[in-house]
């Protein structure tokens, strides 16, 4: 019995010139795939990493009258205080949205010497570029170190509690307890003609040292 076989395109031996322009065609894919996955990386990481003269750029919110008013009245309890902050980014429009931080009344050098995870030793700057503890008062950030939930003022324990996950700050924001790296961030706040002005800033969670992630714009 005579056995026939069939032959297809795809048996016969590819000539050294076929491979060649085989390979030379898969390299330019994975090299145009390679451009085209950079240019696209490079606007949205530019829209998450702030730049190093951020700090500078960043812009103040005022808070009301009557909101500071209270604040510096304040001694043994932290003031909730809103703002209008304005963001935008490359794609969408600009945009006026409510937020608000905790405000408290503190003693300078008692402060100073509570918060160790912001002043490392006497006589020595800040982790952070301003002042942070600014006409004896000082602002929070409301997003809790740990991953970013908001905490809350619990007025019968005295303490800040964080409901994610059980973290814990005194009135100061040093943290006391749970999963926390670090205490409570400051924000800058300035007086000027009897009203105060609060830049937002978010640093990033999970982490011991206090890393800028973006500035209100």
């Amino acid at each position: 019995m005579a056995i026939h076989s069939t032959h297809s395109a795809y048996d016969e031996p590819e000539t050294p010139e076929e491979i060649s322009r085989r390979r030379f065609m898969v390299n330019a894919v994975i090299t145009m795939s390679g451009v085209i996955g950079l240019g696209l990386a490079i606007p949205i990481l530019g829209g998450v990493i702030p730049s190093q003269e951020s700090g500078s750029g960043g812009t103040w919110s005022p808070l009301t009258k009557a909101e500071f008013a209270e604040l510096e009245a304040a001694t043994q309890k932290p003031v909730k205080l809103s703002f209008a902050m304005s963001a935008k980014d490359a794609y969408l429009p600009e945009q006026t949205l409510q937020d608000y931080v905790w405000g408290i009344k503190v003693d300078p050098s008692r402060f100073r010497a509570s918060r160790t995870d912001i002043f490392n030793g006497p006589g020595e700057k800040p982790d952070v570029p301003y002042e942070v503890a600014n006409m004896s008062l000082v602002v929070f950030s409301p997003l809790c170190p740990h991953l970013g939930c908001r905490y809350n003022w619990d007025s019968n324990t005295g303490r800040f509690l964080c409901p994610c996950h059980g973290s814990v700050y005194d009135l100061e924001g040093a943290h006391l307890a749970g999963p926390a790296p670090r205490g409570l961030d400051p924000l800058p706040l300035r007086e000027q003609d009897g009203t105060a002005d609060v830049m937002w800033i978010r640093y990033k969670s999970t982490t011991p040292d206090r890393i800028v992630i973006s500035y209100q714009s």
